[in-house]
């Protein structure tokens, strides 16, 4: 019979967060807080934009709604594009105590066992988050994308907003592709079908300029874990879409025009950047063993052509690729940059890149909102250039640590599913080696786990079958011994 203990996702989660040093809940004195919390009148600063067609598009079971977003053909080459982030600078202020607690984790956890909101959720699901048909204060960012998808035009104001229909990656995603109907919450809102393909056709604007400059198209592996009363039953893959690229190519243009209004008010920001690869040498010979060159010293435009060919060659194995080259790449980080500096991010092939579009879920989004609307006041900049820097630093290391989080409870998860299976064997892909260890993700569960025995010679990207020899749920644990390595002709 299985241990109820390890059974309990959500008492593995809590454990997993206070061993890393996390907060797993809120004390007495940010629930008073936040019991208090009212949304503010708005003042004259804020335009009145609530009779837009604005919508929301998210997971099916996101409550903490932070961007609402809508369009306009300005003629047949400019669309203009508005992004509404939600305005939780107006009711957590800094210092206060919900400010301080939220420093303490600097971002929202979502793990197997449930999710570990930053903030209450009487504010993320309810007072700053962009509710159906409920007025909301809001941070707008407008820009003019034109044929060849290049940003114009771009500037920032405070509004009032009213989200008119809550939508859907798995709704919008399939009608965007021709594979599905136009989602009921659409369809109720007058001209929003039109607008919604507007949007479309401006990010995919913005998707092939940036392809153009060296953008890495990457196809993460995400599983989501499905339970049923109380039991893992399976593990499930959330696949992109057209509305999750939507989403994301409007951010990531967010995030540049606010990167850029900051650098032009003198203010330094803390930015989201991955310098360059980690292991780019192993990278070119991944390449080379596909048949494919790429130069000796790190080149995103070169990269991306060849990811590219990959898609189109090998679209089965290419989630496979991807998730090496993430894993290649290494770890972002959150740094400061000053007024004249360049960092750049590799991996977005974007020179400016601040994060500024979920203030719900991290903290450094907050940050970026407090510089943005304190250069919008003409008020002097609130952080200092070492207290950003101490706080871009924090950041990073509880984002890693909420990370592992993540990844711990995804494991416990996959090990319940996998613990009736000891001694079976799996094909998978080598995912990390290193001193410290030998991972690797089986294809069929998705699950990654460390291999302990027989590893010799393994390296990322490899494909190889191994031999679950044991989990250990409590842990995250799944071992794995080595069989063979796995050459393309008998590769799944």
């Amino acid at each position: 019979m299985a241990d109820s203990r390890d059974d309990d996702l959500r008492g593995l989660a809590r454990r997993a967060l206070r061993e890393k040093g996390l907060s797993d809940g809120f004390p007495p004195a940010v629930e008073a807080e936040a019991g208090r919390a009212a949304i503010p009148k708005p003042g004259a600063e804020y335009r009145d934009l609530r009779a837009l067609a604005w919508s929301s598009i998210d997971n099916d079971d996101s409550r903490d709604l932070d961007q609402l977003s809508v369009a306009e053909r300005l003629d047949q080459d400019a669309i203009r594009v508005m992004v509404a982030i939600a305005d939780v600078d107006a009711l957590v202020r800094r210092d206060s105590v919900l400010d301080r607690h939220a420093a303490i984790n600097t971002t929202s956890i979502y793990t197997a066992g449930g999710v570990f909101p930053m903030l209450p959720e009487r504010l993320s699901t309810d007072l700053t988050s962009l509710n159906l048909q409920v007025d909301r204060l809001a941070l707008v960012c407008e820009y003019v994308v034109d044929r060849a998808g290049a940003l114009a035009q771009g500037r920032l104001f405070l509004a009032h907003v009213r989200n008119q229909a809550k939508l859907t990656y798995n709704a919008i995603g399939p009608w965007l592709e021709g594979e599905g109907p136009l989602p009921a919450a659409a369809a109720a809102v007058p001209g929003l079908e039109g607008l919604l393909r507007l949007q479309d056709e401006a990010a995919q604007r913005l998707r092939a300029r940036r392809e153009e400059q060296g953008a890495l198209q990457l196809e993460s592996l995400e599983t989501r874990a499905v339970i049923r009363d109380g039991r893992v039953i399976d593990l499930v893959r959330e696949r992109k879409n057209r509305a999750k690229e939507l989403i994301e190519d409007f951010m990531i243009a967010t995030n540049g025009v606010c990167a850029r209004f900051l650098a032009a008010q003198g203010f330094a920001a803390i930015r989201r950047v991955v310098r360059t690869p980690e292991r780019w040498d192993r990278i070119v010979e991944l390449a080379s063993r596909l048949g494919a060159r790429l130069p000796a010293d790190p080149d995103a435009a070169a990269l991306e052509r060849f990811l590219q060919q990959r898609r189109v060659a090998d679209p089965l194995r290419f989630p496979d690729l991807s998730l090496s080259i993430v894993k290649l790449m290494g770890k972002g980080e959150y740094v400061v940059e000053r007024p004249g500096q360049v960092l750049g991010h590799f991996g977005l092939a974007v020179r400016d890149y601040a994060h500024s579009t979920a203030p719900n879920r991290r903290y450094p989004d907050l940050i970026t909102h407090r510089l943005v609307k304190a250069a919008l006041g003409k008020t002097r900049q609130p952080y200092e250039d070492g207290e950003l820097a101490e706080l871009a630093a924090h950041c990073t290391e509880q984002e890693d640590a909420a990370n592992k989080v993540e990844r711990r409870v995804r494991k416990s998860a996959a090990a319940l599913l996998l613990r009736e299976r000891v001694g079976d064997s799996f094909d998978g892909i080598v995912t990390g080696a290193s001193d410290k260890g030998t991972w690797v993700r089986v294809f069929a569960p998705p699950v990654e786990g460390k291999v302990i025995r027989n590893q010799g010679g393994f390296d990322v990207g490899d494909v190889v079958r191994v031999r679950l020899l044991g989990v250990d749920v409590e842990q995250g644990f799944i071992d794995f011994a080595g069989v063979r390595e796995i050459r393309d002709a008998d590769a799944r």
